[in-house]
C-alpha cells in the first residue's frame, strides 16, 4: 500500500517522504547538541498516518483519526531515555500545541499528555517497514540538567528545551507541508550586516561634538564600543535619557554581528507607539543594505514598502520581491536578519504553548538581542522573562543587551534565576552622566490640576504628563493658548501627526503647552523648557525629565512632580508610594543611587510574586518532566493585563477605501486599519470601566466584517481623539 501524508488533486506526498524531509528540516533548525532530538521528533511525529483510518481519510473518506499521539506512544513503549517526555510532548502537541503533563490518574479523555498516552491507537506498525528511528544521543544535554542545584531549575530548563525542540519540529513540519501545497511560496529575507554597518558609520560621522551634551554622547559611544568587543551572555548598557542609547546599541549589535558571524539582530521594544519610529529611523540609515522585519500589531506592509516598491532588500529581481504575503510568512518564524518586535511578541513566543507562536523560538539562536527599556518588564513576570533570556543566551549561542536610562540592579535576580549566565557592564565610567543632568526635580506635593496649568503658563514651552487619559482631557480643557493633546484615545496615525506639529512649534520657539499620558516618555524626542509630571514610578519621572532641556541649551530646566487627589491605578500606586517616600529622603532623585534604591524597594515589595511565577511551581510543585503544565502556565502568562478591542475611526478617504477592500477579504486592509484604530478596554480592572461594552450598548460602535467601527464621528475629535463619555466633551 502507498501511504500518503498529503494530497491535492493528483499530486501526492508519501508519509515516508514527509517524515524524512521534516526530520532533516528540524535537524537543520536545531543547534548542537539538540540536532538528534529534533531529527527523531521529525521522523516520528506523523507515524500515525500509517493507520488505515488516516489513509481512508486522506483518500476522501471522512473518518475520525487521531494520528498525533502515535509517535509519542511508540517512544514511551520502546525507548528509555531522560528525554522521552520531551519528545512525547513535542509529537503529541505538534498540531494542537504543547499539552499539560497532567497526573498519572488522568483518564483517556483528558487533554493532558498523561491522558492522551492512555488512548487506544489504531495499528500503525507499518511505519517500521519504511522508517528506522534511533535513540538520540542526549548525553551532552543531560549534562546541562545534572549541573542544576534544585528541582525547580531542572524543570525550568527541561521546559525550555522542550519548547525549543518543539519550535524546530513545528516550523519544519509547517514548511515541508507548505512546500507541498505551494512550492512557489516566498518567505525569508536577506541583508548585509557589513553594508548596514557602513551606513551607520556614515551617520555617526555626521554628528558634531560642538556642545557639552554632544561631546558626552560621543564619549559614551566610544566607551561602550570599546567594552563590547567581547560580549558575554547578558550585557548592561546603562546610559542617561538623551545620550544616544539606541544608535549606540545599534553600532554594538552590527559590529558584533559582523565580527562573530551572527545570523540575526533582534530589537525588542516595549511599546507599539515607539516601535515604528525606531524601525523607520533604522530604515533611513540602512537604505537598501538591510531589510527590517517589523512584527507587531500596527504594522502596515503596503505603507512601509510603498505602493510601487519591491526593492527593500537590494536589487530588484523576482527572488528578492518582498510582497505582503512573503512578509506575512516571514513574520511566522522570523526568518530575517534584522527584526524589530514588541516585548509582548517576544516573550509570548517563549511562553505560549501553540506551535504558531513557538515556531520562531529556534530563530532566536545565534542572535544579538537588544532589549530596549528593559526596566519596563512586568515585575510579576521578571522570573520567567529573565530565565527565558538566560536560556537563549546560555544554550542557544546568543547574546543580550539590556538597554535603559533607569537600569534596575538585577544582580540578585540574576543570582537566583541565572546563576550560570555571565553579565557585563558596558559603561564603567559614569562621570559623563552629569552632562545629561540638565534639569532639577521639584516636588510640588498635592495640588489641583488648575494650579499645575497656571504654573505652566510661566514657561514658553511646557509638557504636562498625567497618569490617566481622563486626567489628560481634564487638563486640556483648562488650557488656553496654543495647546496639544496626546493619549491612546487618538489613533496612531493621528498621534504621529500631532507629534510632528509639536516638534515644529518647538523649533519655531512658539509658546505651547502639551498634555499627555506616559506614551510620550519613551521614543519621542521632544525638548521643553519645563515638564510637570504627576506622581508615578521613578522610572517614569526620570523619563519625563528627559523631555526637559534635553539638549542642555538652557542653563537649566524645571521638572515639577505633583500629586492629585485621584487614586492612581494599583500598579502605579505601588510605585508612586515608593517615590513619595523617597522625595522626602533624597535631595536629588535622579542619582544612580536613588534609582538603585527605588528598584530594590520595588523588587522587595514584589518579592513573593516574583518568586512564585515559575512553571515549576505553578499550581503546586513540579518535580518531574512528565508533570510540566505548559498550557496552563501559558494561559496565565499575561504580559498585558488589560484586554482591549480595536475600534476603527472611519473619518478619512483612506479608511473608507480600506473598509471597502476589507469586504473582499483583504488581510492587508485589516492591518492597515490598525493605524486608524483606538483600543478600548473590555473589562473592569484597576478601577477602570468596560469602555467597549458601554459604547457597544449605546450604539456608538458596531461590527463591520470582523472589526468594530465608530458609528458617529462626532465622538472623535480633531484635538482629543475618541470620546467615550458623551455630552460635555462634545460641546
Amino acid at each position: 500500500m502507498k501511504y500518503i501524508a498529503h494530497k491535492i488533486d493528483e499530486k501526492e506526498q508519501t508519509v515516508k517522504d514527509h517524515l524524512e524531509e521534516t526530520a532533516e528540516l528540524a535537524k537543520n533548525n536545531a543547534l548542537e547538541p539538540f540536532k538528534d532530538l529534533a531529527y527523531e521528533c521529525g521522523l516520528l511525529h506523523d507515524i500515525g498516518k500509517y493507520t488505515q483510518s488516516f489513509q481512508c481519510r486522506i483518500r476522501g473518506d471522512n473518518k475520525k483519526c487521531e494520528h498525533a499521539i502515535c509517535g509519542a506512544q511508540w517512544i514511551n513503549d520502546n525507548w528509555s531515555d531522560p528525554f522521552n517526555a520531551l519528545m512525547e510532548y513535542c509529537i503529541a502537541g505538534h498540531h494542537t500545541g504543547l499539552p499539560d503533563g497532567g497526573k498519572k490518574t488522568d483518564t483517556a479523555d483528558s487533554p493532558s499528555l498523561s491522558g492522551r498516552m492512555k488512548r487506544i491507537s489504531e495499528d500503525f506498525s507499518e511505519f517500521e517497514n519504511e522508517i528506522t528511528p534511533e535513540i538520540p544521543n542526549t548525553k551532552e544535554i543531560f549534562s546541562y540538567l545534572s549541573k542544576q542545584k534544585n528541582s525547580e531549575d531542572l524543570v525550568e530548563i527541561y521546559a525550555f528545551m522542550t519548547k525549543y525542540v518543539f519550535s524546530c519540529l513545528t516550523d519544519a513540519d509547517y514548511l515541508n507541508t507548505e512546500r507541498f501545497y505551494n512550492e512557489n511560496a516566498k518567505r525569508g529575507m536577506s541583508g548585509d550586516f557589513k553594508k548596514a554597518r557602513e551606513k551607520l558609520q556614515e551617520k555617526l560621522k555626521s554628528f558634531k561634538s560642538d556642545t557639552k551634551v554632544n561631546k558626552a554622547r560621543n564619549d559614551l559611544l566610544n566607551q561602550a564600543i570599546e567594552n563590547s568587543e567581547d560580549l558575554v551572555d547578558i550585557n548592561i548598557l546603562n546610559m542617561p535619557t538623551g545620550s544616544g542609547k539606541t544608535l549606540c546599541s545599534l553600532k554594538i549589535a552590527l559590529d558584533y554581528a559582523v565580527n562573530r558571524n551572527k545570523k540575526r539582530i533582534i530589537y525588542v521594544i516595549p511599546y507599539t507607539s515607539i516601535i515604528e519610529q525606531t524601525a523607520d529611523e533604522f530604515r533611513k540609515i540602512f537604505g537598501n543594505a538591510m531589510p527590517i522585519l517589523e512584527h507587531h500589531s500596527n504594522f502596515d506592509y503596503d505603507k512601509k514598502l510603498g505602493k510601487n516598491s519591491d526593492n527593500i532588500s537590494g536589487e530588484i529581481d523576482e527572488e528578492n520581491e518582498l510582497t505582503e504575503e512573503k512578509l506575512r510568512r516571514t513574520c511566522e518564524n522570523w526568518d530575517a536578519p534584522f527584526i524589530v518586535t514588541t516585548s509582548v511578541q517576544f516573550f509570548q513566543s517563549l511562553y505560549h504553548y501553540k506551535g504558531s507562536r513557538l515556531r520562531k523560538l529556534h530563530n532566536m539562536a545565534d542572535s544579538l538581542i537588544v532589549f530596549d527599556e528593559i526596566h519596563l518588564l512586568p515585575i510579576d513576570l521578571l522570573q520567567p522573562c529573565l530565565r527565558g533570556i538566560g536560556f537563549i543566551t546560555k544554550y542557544l549561542n546568543s547574546e543580550a543587551i539590556f538597554l535603559s536610562a533607569t537600569m534596575p540592579n538585577y544582580s540578585n535576580l540574576f543570582k537566583a534565576y541565572l546563576p550560570d549566565c555571565k553579565t557585563k557592564e558596558l559603561i564603567l565610567d559614569k562621570s559623563e552622566f552629569d552632562s545629561f543632568s540638565n534639569c532639577k526635580y521639584i516636588n510640588l506635593g498635592k495640588c489641583s490640576l488648575e494650579k499645575v496649568v497656571i504654573k505652566s503658563c510661566d514657561y514658553t514651552s511646557s509638557l504636562i504628563i498625567v497618569n490617566s487619559r481622563k486626567s489628560a482631557r481634564d487638563v486640556y480643557k483648562l488650557l488656553d493658548g496654543k495647546k496639544y493633546h496626546l493619549t491612546t484615545y487618538m489613533t496612531p496615525s493621528h498621534r504621529s501627526s500631532v507629534i510632528a506639529n509639536i516638534k515644529q512649534a518647538l523649533k519655531n520657539n512658539e509658546k505651547i503647552t502639551v498634555v499627555s499620558t506616559s506614551l510620550v516618555e519613551a521614543g519621542v524626542d521632544l525638548d521643553f523648557e519645563a515638564v510637570f509630571r504627576e506622581l508615578a514610578g521613578l522610572d517614569s519621572i526620570l523619563q519625563s525629565g528627559g523631555r526637559c532641556n534635553r539638549e542642555g541649551l538652557r542653563d537649566s530646566g524645571d521638572v515639577f512632580i505633583f500629586e492629585t487627589e485621584e487614586n492612581s491605578p494599583k500598579e502605579i500606586g505601588v510605585r508612586a508610594n515608593i517615590v513619595r517616600n523617597m522625595l522626602s529622603e533624597y535631595n536629588d532623585i535622579s542619582t544612580q543611587e536613588a534609582v538603585e534604591d527605588y528598584y530594590e524597594r520595588l523588587f522587595g515589595f514584589k518579592k513573593k510574586k516574583i518568586n512564585s511565577c515559575s512553571i515549576a511551581s505553578f499550581e503546586g510543585k513540579v518535580t518531574r518532566p512528565e508533570q510540566i503544565p505548559f498550557r496552563k502556565f501559558a494561559e496565565s502568562f499575561e504580559f498585558i493585563k488589560d484586554d482591549t478591542i480595536a475600534v476603527v475611526i472611519d473619518n478619512c478617504e483612506e479608511t473608507h477605501e480600506l473598509l471597502k477592500s476589507l469586504e473582499y477579504g483583504s488581510m492587508s486592509a485589516k492591518r492597515s486599519l490598525q493605524r486608524y484604530s483606538v483600543a478600548l478596554r473590555t473589562g473592569k480592572s484597576n478601577g477602570y470601566d468596560n469602555e467597549f461594552e458601554i459604547m457597544l450598548k449605546s450604539g456608538l460602535i458596531a461590527p463591520q466584517e470582523d472589526l468594530f467601527v465608530l458609528t458617529n464621528n462626532d465622538y472623535y475629535k480633531d484635538d482629543i481623539g475618541l470620546v467615550t463619555e458623551p455630552v460635555d466633551y462634545l460641546v
